[in-house]
């Protein structure tokens, strides 16, 4: 199993001096180091700045978001920073959610599963420097009845392939990605219920004709995120998790559209996952941080002692994950980075 830096969103408590964080993984031998973009800070500026200052460890998007960017600007995206870096790109892609699509990209949430397909597939031929011909019901390539001219890739791109990931959680959604993508993106995974995500996935890679007839998802990056929070309390341990717990749980979408929230009720929390989010549409943020069960947060996060986090880091193992991308908790730098030490050690 390898390791991944998630740096999560660039903002406050997360400033230019996490680049540092980077370089340490670099160091240390981890894979990758993921970005994330939401309505703040982008991906792509940040993933730029990070492959300027390392030298080996691939720099990826979790997520770039589907409904911000046509996709033949995110292949010219990725072609760029794949030839700057060296080709050390992954391509993470999603529909983010009906929220911020609608009301920050206005982009129409509708129907979400056919446009990332049909967007993959034009990411994919532009890339190849194909001829961008493409007609779906999403996306048609050059628009009819107008100017439009059939293009080509004007650059000579690394690699005429770039390893795509998608975010998803759904099954159809987990299916779309088993079968399209090079690698799946999780959040919030309690790898004791990895038949949730394994099954769906299988499904999509064996639609393909990928992997091998035993083992469909063979070549597959598994790479669910965890966020890693070291102390001897697992009380003291989750304190610094419940607010992101709760902002997704409660915030992440509507009331009759959060992802999470569902998720949250799949696992057996629907109780909870109710309270917090009647608390958190409230504005009662930190009492819905307080609702969020003790229980869930150790399922889904890395909690404990050094020596109990190693111990629990199998389980993720053992539920198939490929790459393990972890976010440290910790007050400044050099505690984050201590974190980063430790897994390397106990991987």
């Amino acid at each position: 199993m390898d390791l991944a830096l998630n740096l999560g969103y660039w903002g406050p408590g997360n400033g230019s001096d996490t680049v540092e964080l980077a370089v340490v993984a670099d160091q240390l031998g981890y894979r990758c180091v993921w970005a994330a973009e939401a309505y703040g800070s982008d991906a792509v500026t940040v993933l730029s700045f990070i492959a300027a200052r390392t030298t080996q460890i691939d720099v990826g998007s979790a997520i770039l978001q589907i409904p911000a960017r046509s996709p033949a600007m995110t292949a010219m995206t990725a072609a760029t920073l794949d030839q700057l870096s060296g080709g050390r790109v992954r391509l993470g892609l999603g529909v983010s959610g009906p929220q911020v699509s609608e009301g920050w990209h206005g982009v129409r949430f509708a129907q979400p599963l056919g446009r990332t397909r049909e967007y993959v597939q034009i990411v994919n031929q532009v890339l190849a420097r194909e001829t961008l011909r493409f007609e779906g019901k999403h996306f048609t390539l050059p628009l009819p009845g107008g100017p439009g001219k059939a293009l080509k890739l004007a650059m000579r791109p690394v690699r005429s392939h770039i390893p795509i990931y998608l975010a998803a959680v759904g099954p159809k959604n987990l299916e779309l990605a088993g079968e399209i993508a090079d690698g799946w993106h999780g959040i919030f995974i309690d790898p004791e219920r990895s038949e949730d995500f394994l099954t769906p996935l299988r499904t999509g890679a064996r639609k393909a004709g990928k992997g091998t007839e035993t083992d469909p998802l063979a070549g597959f990056d598994i790479c669910p995120s965890v966020m890693v929070s070291v102390a001897d309390d697992l009380e003291q341990a989750a304190a610094p998790l419940r607010a992101q717990w709760a902002l997704y749980i409660g915030g992440m979408g509507s009331r009759e559209q959060n992802f999470y929230n569902r998720a949250t009720v799949a696992m057996g929390y629907g109780a909870a996952a109710d309270q917090i989010q009647e608390l958190y549409l409230e504005g009662r943020h930190r009492e819905a941080a307080a609702a969020v069960p003790l229980e869930l947060i150790d399922r889904t996060a890395l909690l404990g002692s050094p020596a109990r986090i190693a111990d629990r880091m199998q389980r993720y193992r053992d539920a198939g994950t490929v790459t393990l991308s972890v976010t440290p908790v910790g007050r400044s730098i050099p505690e984050r980075a201590a974190v980063l030490r430790s897994l390397t050690a106990a991987v």
